[in-house]
């Protein structure tokens, strides 16, 4: 049967002051140990269930170490010390991270994934909001790390993924399925994400690093800015097939679920007509108006919507089906540029109605 993670765990925190990346990954390996040992098991696990076979995992796990040497050696320094304090084995970090990858090689595909909002059509800050659904077995994973001007939710392990920094630039992260992944373990996603959290403070530095990364798997990076008094936002599309970079619409909206919207990468799209991104996204842009609100309340409500509704935006696991196709709504996030700080709910929209329900981080 299915859990409520909502009960059942909540949302590990994690500070460190270090600019050092040994330091830092040493101390957060250390503090999460358990957690990134949940973190190796339930996905092994994942794999096996997905018919990854084991035996290439350590493989795998290397390769995704070394791409990240190559392409920013201080997030290769960062993992190797954390996994000296979680005291695991540096491959099985380099799994973690590569998750996507991973699953790519055999082509895993599903309907439960996320979909994000943002507007910069009005004054102010921009409004954004997003859904992560995953299995809900990695409930006890979620993790909120806070470090040298960058706050990033993620699973323990990973480097990084949702997140805002200092300079005043956010990033959502939705995944995409193309044709061209998977042949390989290229730069993990996931560290693409990280990377731009570290470095980027426009959104034509985070689409110049997205695009300097050699990826073997594909998503969505939703890059957002604020400089006090004006907002902008892409959608980076990124795979092994090539990169596009979406502006918003004439009204200032960006939306995107987990279907590719550039029509020449979406010549190589995996997702089946039938997938539950297509009306997710339909849902959203027809009620896209919500988010313009200057209450956060509404752009909440405009994530309100489940499978019986016709848009799965809101995620609930049906208990017969086997683990690796039970998904849930882990989490729903907003980005506070103004502030500086993310709103997340451990849970998803339907659940999240008042502030109270929410976490300022």
């Amino acid at each position: 049967m299915g859990r409520d993670p909502e009960q059942h765990a909540v949302i590990a925190r994690h500070h460190t002051d270090t600019a050092d990346p040994a330091e830092r990954g040493h101390a957060l390996g250390v503090a999460d140990r358990t957690r990134i040992r949940t973190s190796i098991t339930e996905y092994r696990r994942l794999f096996e269930a997905v018919q990854v076979d084991p035996a290439l995992l350590p493989s795998y796990g290397d390769q995704a170490a070394e791409a990240i040497r190559g392409w920013a050696p201080a997030l290769h320094d960062e993992l190797a010390a954390m996994a000296r304090g979680a005291d695991v084995p540096l491959w099985q970090l380099g799994m973690l991270n590569a998750r996507t990858e991973i699953l790519a090689t055999v082509g895993a595909t599903a309907d439960g994934e996320c979909t994000t909002a943002v507007y910069v059509g009005g004054p102010g800050a921009p409004h954004t909001v997003q859904t992560w659904d995953w299995h809900e077995e990695f409930a006890d994973t979620r993790t909120l790390i806070r470090h040298s001007g960058v706050r990033t939710f993620t699973e323990a392990g990973i480097l990084g993924k949702i997140g805002l920094n200092s300079a005043g630039l956010g990033l959502h992260f939705n995944i995409l399925s193309h044709a061209s992944d998977g042949e390989r373990i290229g730069v993990p996603v996931h560290a693409v994400a990280r990377r731009i959290l570290d470095e980027a403070a426009t959104t034509a530095e985070a689409v110049d690093i997205a695009r300097s990364a050699d990826v073997s798997a594909s998503t969505v990076l939703t890059v957002v800015t604020y400089d006090g008094h004006h907002g902008d936002a892409v959608c980076v599309e990124l795979s092994p097939a090539g990169i596009a970079v979406l502006p918003p619409d004439a009204d200032g909206y960006l939306l995107h679920t987990n279907h590719f919207l550039d029509p020449h990468l979406a010549t190589g799209e995996l997702a089946t007509s039938t997938a539950g991104t297509y009306p997710r996204l339909e849902h959203i842009t027809a009620g896209r108006k919500l988010l313009a609100s200057p209450d956060p309340a509404h752009w909440t409500e405009l994530l309100h919507a489940h499978e019986s509704d016709g848009a799965p935006v809101c995620c609930h696991p049906q208990p017969d089906l086997p683990f690796h196709q039970r998904w849930r709504t882990l989490l729903t996030v907003r980005l506070d540029l103004a502030e500086g700080r993310l709103a997340c709910h451990a849970g998803g929209p339907c659940t999240a109605g008042k502030e109270s329900a929410w976490e300022h981080f």
